[in-house]
């Protein structure tokens, strides 16, 4: 298997992805205190930078 450089943008948005949405529930259900809004934020900060990796397939 190939790995160009859409292909390795395309994977590591997917993974970003997935691990945003994992610590936006670990921040929504897990914890109940103040470490709940960071894990939250951090996941929300994924969710922004596997938009910016998506963004740039097809342009690097």
């Amino acid at each position: 298997m190939s790995m160009n450089k859409n292909t390795v943008l395309g994977w590591a948005t997917l993974l970003m992805i997935g691990m945003a949405v994992i610590l936006i529930l670990m921040g929504a259900y897990r914890y109940n205190d103040v470490a709940g809004w960071g894990f939250a934020t951090v996941g929300i900060g994924f969710l922004c930078i596997a938009w910016v990796f998506n963004a740039l397939k097809g342009r690097v």
